[in-house]
């Protein structure tokens, strides 16, 4: 008995292909998607959602949805592999889907169930239940518990290896791990500010619902660990990890990463992994967590969830040595197998929760991870589909980089859409819709079997079968030496001989104990004796019995082995059978295809005559339109000659006047010289200025002197100095880097001059990424001008970092392309003395302004 005490340290992995290389003969399946929808809150809500069959829902719009071009609202119908409806019970829920995953974890296979769907339509409640009617995850671990009930292995026999392996201890080992879990003291648990009541699992599940599988392995020894863990803000969180509680400097709880094992599955390193050997113990452990985890009040959930939630069962198997009373020390034998219930948080639109703070945060990163798991099954139906070979982003969340191997192969996946169908979330169940539609077609690997021990079946039972036979046998020979029944004793006595009177009544006797020694020499080798017949008698029957448990065995083998091979066949029948209804559906679909195919022809064939007759039609309107443009040109040519005649005359009146003003000008100057000179002449003789005769002149010219003379010392304006030179043409072609910002509204000119800049990144939108690469910035702006004519503007500047490590534009320059056609009438200015310098100043200042306030 103490040979199997001095065991060293054995581990067992995850079961997994020897390599990461897939055959393509590899059969799959189809991710499962069920739906199930919750009931109104109250009657006179508007609902959205209608159960068609057992499998079909229709959706349709609410009333203040707007209509479609027809003038009706559309209704659209989603197909799953079943439909709940608002009766379905919890029990019948845990049947179609759980059930099937909590067997197949007991096979050693691994198991995928989430949750999916818009915030507050129940997952949650569909998830973990309520006392009196326990959700999945309860009746999951009662199922599990209630079918290796018996054949539990002691605590501590399995132990994690924090690399998500598990090592065998000794049972040695064992027992002290169990001493020192009962003297430890209790760990204080840190305070919550949600005081709830724990619920116990005898008010979740009642007796009548408990279930249990029959095909459970009794030569294997089992063992339960547990894990729980949050993804809040793409960072995770261990909910079972016990911290210690500091009322002064409370420490926030430490996130966890990532890690791949030597089999390439990704885990949670540091997680805590809880073994549990009851269902009781287990559904503590998970409230324990439940507690822990970070539940808020939004305007569309009083109970919000706002992290994603992973609820991992760990069930390790090692099958028993060849006698049955131990486990067996081979590490290949030990396999380790997973089901993971994961609740994910629910989408949600901030317009309808008003959220804000860290609830608007939280609900981003929901999102984010929610679009990334949309992105992840759509790559992955696309490289199935499509033959492609693109990388799937698992990488761009938590989520699905940690459930990546169940999509690459892993086990078996289960999705459940719970659906809210009142018409407020019209919308984002729609969404959910197409998303749930789209994952159907992703195709998961089927997980293998595992491998068949080589030891005989039957080896508990036989053992137990050996004991309470020799049991029986000890019994009817005289049994086992009890203090409690003294008949076996007696009759043991009895065969002995006889023991001599040993009173002493002389001091000089020198029989008594002699006779007494030979009388005890002798009950000694009758003991011996019977000693030896009794373990030469055990030997043959413990050998006849392991000849016969041989032969048994070998029976049992064959008949093992025929029946592999007759349920091998009807695996062989029931897949040819499958594949010729496969084969039948296909055939009957290209029927149909190949007829509307047909029918699309004759369409298509409809649509080119009609079309090739409107061609036709259109060129004949073209050469008209042609001609009528030639027409056109040659009547625009002799306007525009006519124009031209009658401009050459207007500006040759216009030159003359010009001339007649400026001969004006020069008299004037020289009436002003002459009275200047004859008063410092007479000045200078000391007789008394004559007042000279002014000259006849028309009141045109007074104004244009008047005009002139206040336009000669105009008043200083307010001028800054500019922050760039207004001309900067040449950075425009220099060697720097350029963002050309060209809003797509801009219309194509087709002129000869175009604004060409090299090493140009040229941008419909201007964003961070282009501008961190540049140095000089320009925006493409048209308007209409004055004239009708479109003017492009180029509004040019520098682009620098700033504090906070983003990127800014300081303009600094704006240069004008305007396009003028020759029959544009020109605007008529006046033609006084002073109006063209003040216009110019005028036109002046407003850049000089327009500039700044682009600085």
């Amino acid at each position: 008995m103490f040979l199997h005490c001095f065991v060293t340290l054995r581990k067992g992995k995850t079961p997994r292909r020897p390599g990461p290389k897939k055959a393509s003969n590899i059969e799959k399946d189809p991710v499962g998607v069920y739906c199930r929808i919750r009931p109104l809150g109250t009657e006179d809500e508007e609902c959205c959602v209608e159960m068609i069959s057992n499998s079909t829902i229709q959706l349709h719009a609410p009333d203040g949805l707007k209509a479609n071009r027809n003038g009706e609202y559309k209704e659209t119908q989603y197909s799953f592999k079943k439909v709940f409806g608002i009766n379905t019970t919890q029990m019948e829920l845990f049947e179609d889907v759980a059930k099937p995953l909590v067997e197949d974890l007991i096979h050693c296979k691994n198991g995928l169930l989430f949750t999916y769907g818009v915030t507050g339509s129940g997952k949650t409640y569909t998830m973990t239940g309520s006392p009196g009617d326990g959700g999945l995850l309860p009746r999951s671990l009662d199922m599990l518990f209630n079918s290796i009930g018996p054949f539990q292995a002691k605590r501590f026999v399995f132990k994690p290896d924090d690399k998500n392996g598990m090592e065998i201890q000794s049972q040695v080992d064992a027992l002290l791990e169990r001493q020192k879990r009962d003297s430890q003291p209790l760990v204080p648990k840190t305070p919550s500010s949600r005081q709830k009541a724990d619920p116990e699992f005898a008010d979740m599940i009642s007796p009548e619902e408990a279930c249990k599988s029959e095909n459970v392995d009794d030569d294997c020894c089992y063992s339960i660990f547990v894990s729980y863990i949050e993804i809040y803000n793409n960072y995770i969180y261990d909910l079972l990890e016990d911290a210690l509680y500091d009322p002064i400097r409370p420490k926030p709880p430490q996130s966890k990463i990532l890690r791949e094992d030597q089999n390439h599955n990704m885990y949670v390193a540091g997680c805590t992994e809880v073994e549990v050997k009851s269902t009781e113990e287990a559904f503590e452990v998970f409230w324990k967590g439940q507690k822990k985890r970070r539940i808020a009040n939004t305007q569309l959930n009083r109970e919000s969830s706002r992290s994603h939630s992973v609820f991992t069962v760990k069930l390790v198997q090692a099958p028993l040595d060849a006698d049955g009373d131990h486990i067996l020390q081979d590490k290949n034998q030990v396999n380790v197998s997973q089901l993971c219930l994961v609740d994910l948080a629910g989408s949600e639109r901030t317009s309808r929760t008003k959220a804000e703070g860290s609830r608007l945060r939280e609900a981003g990163n929901i999102n984010q991870s929610l679009m990334t798991l949309r992105t992840c099954m759509e790559v992955l139906r696309e490289n199935q589909m499509c033959g492609t070979n693109k990388m799937v982003p698992y990488r761009d969340s938590k989520v699905t980089h940690l459930f990546k191997n169940y999509f690459d192969g892993e086990g078996k996946v289960r999705m459940i859409v719970c659906v809210n169908p009142k018409a407020d979330d019209y919308e984002e169940t729609m969404l959910v819709m197409r998303f749930a539609e789209m994952t159907q077609e992703v195709e998961v690997a089927r997980p293998i079997d595992r491998p068949i021990c080589g030891l005989t079946p039957g080896r508990r039972h036989r053992n137990q079968a050996f004991k309470d036979e020799l049991s029986r046998r000890l019994e009817e020979r005289g049994g086992p030496i009890n203090t409690d029944d003294p008949v076996p004793l007696n009759q043991l006595i009895e065969s002995l001989p006889a023991l001599p009177p040993c009173e002493l009544m002389d001091p000089a006797d020198d029989q008594t104990l002699p006779r007494m020694i030979e009388v005890l020499e002798r009950r000694h080798r009758i003991r011996q004796m019977m000693s030896d017949q009794f373990n030469k008698t055990a030997s043959a029957m413990k050998s006849m019995l392991q000849q016969f448990d041989g032969q048994l065995g070998a029976k049992e083998t064959f008949i093992h082995d025929q029946q592999s091979k007759l349920s091998e066949k009807d695996k062989v029948i029931v897949n040819q059978r499958m594949e010729i209804e496969r084969l039948e559906k296909k055939s009957k679909t290209l029927e149909y295809k190949v007829d509307i195919l047909q029918k699309t022809t004759d369409m298509y064939e409809h649509d080119k005559r009609s079309l090739e007759q409107e061609l036709d039609t259109r060129a004949q309107r073209l050469q008209r339109e042609l001609s009528e443009r030639r027409r056109m040109e040659q009547r625009m040519q002799g306007m525009v000659t006519d124009t031209k005649l009658k401009w050459e005359k207007e500006c040759e009146r216009r030159v003359n006047a010009k001339q007649l003003e400026m001969q004006n000008k020069l008299w004037v100057k020289d009436e002003k010289l002459k009275q200047l000179k004859a008063i410092v002449t007479e000045s200078s003789s000391g007789c008394p200025p004559e007042r000279p005769e002014k000259p006849e002149r028309p009141s045109r010219e007074r104004d244009c002197n008047i005009v002139q003379k206040r336009s000669a010392s105009p008043s200083p304006l307010p001028t800054a100095p500019p922050v760039r030179p207004t001309h900067r043409r040449s950075h425009s072609a220099g060697g720097e880097k350029w963002v050309d910002h060209k809003p797509p509204s801009n219309l194509d000119l087709d002129t000869v001059m175009q604004p060409i800049i090299p090493n140009a990144i040229k941008v419909s939108t201007p964003n961070e990424k282009a501008l961190s690469k540049c140095h000089k910035y320009v925006l493409r702006h048209q308007e209409l001008a004055s004239d009708g004519e479109i003017e492009t503007k180029l509004i040019k500047g520098n682009v620098f970092k700033t504090r906070s490590g983003g990127q800014a534009v300081q303009f600094t320059d704006i240069e004008t392309l305007k396009q003028e056609g020759p029959t544009a009438p020109s605007r008529k200015r006046r033609s006084g003395s002073a109006e063209g310098p003040a216009q110019m100043e005028d036109i002046e200042n407003r850049v000089t302004k327009n500039t700044s306030n682009y600085c």
